[in-house]
């Protein structure tokens, strides 16, 4: 499955953005859905993840309350909506697929995808 992330932008602190994630050659249906971030000289960690169906969501703490991952698999999208943007929210912004396997997998590892987006960039100003 090829994917390909767009939405982001310069937003101002406050502001919102919503990240969207297409794919391609394939379904979506049957994939984990990840998104992560890479800010300046940091680590790329995740920020949310999403079941096949949408009914299990994942979000890291820093972005609770303020971003919703969802997804739409008739349009093979998931989506990413931003609220309440703070400048510490600047970074690459990464979507990731892992096919069901059956294995287990926590959904909050970059090993535990395989499938990554090109990354699109989300810049705050505070």
């Amino acid at each position: 499955v090829q994917l390909q992330a767009c939405g982001g932008g310069f937003v101002q602190a406050g502001g919102s953005l919503r990240l969207s994630c297409a794919a391609s050659g394939r379904s979506l249906s049957g994939y984990y859905m990840g998104w992560f971030r890479q800010a300046p000289g940091k680590e790329r960690q995740v920020v949310a993840s999403i079941n096949w169906n949408g009914g299990r969501t994942y979000y890291e703490d820093s972005v609770k309350g303020r971003f919703t991952v969802s997804r739409d698999n008739a349009k093979d999208t998931v989506y990413l909506q931003m609220n309440s943007l703070k400048a510490e929210d600047t970074a690459v912004y990464y979507c990731a697929a892992r096919m069901y396997s059956g294995s287990y997998f926590s959904g909050v590892r970059e090993d535990d995808y395989s499938y990554w987006g090109q990354g699109t960039q989300v810049t705050v100003s505070s």
